[in-house]
């Protein structure tokens, strides 16, 4: 998490052409331009590239006024980001108490032709190199699962996921001598690796459990695999989760020919997702004591202020290396990782009521993420 005014979090999203990458970014940014979603969030968000966000949003209204779907990008390496700004009418005092009083997502779309070619050339292989560097400081990955690839091999499901996992695992191994410097290992690297099944509204009767128990059975020896080669380019191999969190997407509803934008499957956790489960995972992680120095700055940086913002609590710890050293010990901090239940809902109000709309929003985040796990659309890992 790097941090200023803002506090930032980057997601790189990984999957091969046709999974939907592109759908799936413009119902997340449409969706969030519409009036209802203005009126139920303290938020707004906005693309801090104009052209991009109103191309974005262009693909968006295609789908929900003329069924029409966007158009795929063929080996377009694109960063998008967005800022979250509070609504008007947050206490100012609350502002200047708050180490961060924005959140800002950057999404970075890596294109999935990477992944199943060979590049054309010494230009476009520095070019899918520099895109991955790009996405280094991204705390959470995507790698989509096409449920309409699953339903075309149904009943052999592993011929595509094998296929799938292989090649994954084989791009990012042939970027491995590149992006080494000197042989040695990354500290600023995407930890978290979410499995994310997309197009989910194709398998309706397939919640998150039947979605993890199909990639287990069908391809644990692959994800393994990709498990270990991810832990051949990272510093610190003890704090990567790979195929530990699950989640289904869905951008719309298609039907005869027909596009439902409103019935959307886990759109809305992206962003909480982003913000939380970095927070929630680096600090477990922390608590193990077992991350080398270099890595433990790196995950802590944005730990402490989020657990404060959340909790509307300050954190009261002298310097940068008190900061380190004392992290996962004072209560502000364990009391915001294990935060649950109905305590969040009293703090979420508690927020609502005071004006104090940062620690509104991030409550609400613990809350949707608490959600989406009992219907059946999120796991995350309890490691």
């Amino acid at each position: 998490m790097k941090l200023n005014r803002a506090l930032e979090q980057q997601i790189a999203v990984f999957g091969e052409a046709g999974s939907g990458k592109t759908v799936l970014l413009s119902s997340f940014y449409g969706a969030t331009q519409e009036p209802q979603y203005r009126q139920k969030n303290v938020f707004h968000v906005v693309a801090d590239d104009i052209g991009q966000g109103s191309r974005l949003h262009r693909n968006y209204l295609g789908m929900r006024d003329s069924s029409r779907v966007p158009v795929p990008t063929k080996f377009a390496a694109d960063s998008y980001s967005f800022s979250v700004k509070l609504k008007e009418g947050a206490k100012a005092k609350a502002f200047k108490a708050k180490p961060f009083d924005a959140l800002r997502l950057v999404w970075h779309d890596y294109p999935g032709e990477w992944f199943e070619q060979g590049v054309s050339g010494p230009t476009e292989a520095q070019h899918r190199v520099d895109a991955f560097r790009s996405l280094l400081g991204s705390d959470v990955a995507f790698l989509l699962v096409d449920a309409q690839r699953l339903l075309d091999n149904a009943g052999e499901e592993e011929r595509y996921l094998k296929s799938l996992m292989a090649n994954f695992h084989n791009g990012l191994l042939s970027l491995k001598d590149d992006l080494l410097e000197d042989g040695k290992p990354i500290v600023d690297f995407p930890r978290i690796w979410v499995m994310a099944l997309s197009k989910a509204d194709l398998l309706p009767d397939m919640d998150v459990f039947k979605f993890r128990d199909l990639l287990i059975e069908k391809a644990c020896d692959d994800i393994d695999a990709l498990r270990k080669v991810l832990a051949e380019l990272v510093d610190g191999s003890e704090a990567l989760s790979v195929g530990e969190d699950f989640v289904l997407f869905s951008s719309a509803r298609f039907n005869g020919g027909g596009i439902e934008v409103n019935k959307r499957i886990g759109i809305d956790l992206i962003q909480p997702l982003a913000a939380m489960l970095p927070f929630e995972r680096h600090a477990k992680w922390a608590q193990a004591k077992q991350l080398p120095r270099k890595v433990a700055e790196n995950l802590l940086g944005g730990v402490g202020v989020l657990a404060a913002a959340l909790t509307g609590r300050k954190l009261d710890i002298p310097g940068r290396m008190g900061l380190l050293v004392n992290l996962i010990g004072p209560d502000v901090l364990s009391g915001a990782v294990n935060l649950a239940g109905d305590k969040v809902r009293e703090m979420n109000a508690d927020a609502m009521a005071k004006q104090e709309y940062l620690s509104a929003t991030l409550t609400r985040f613990r809350m949707d993420l608490d959600q989406a796990e009992e219907d059946g659309v999120l796991l995350r890992s309890r490691r």
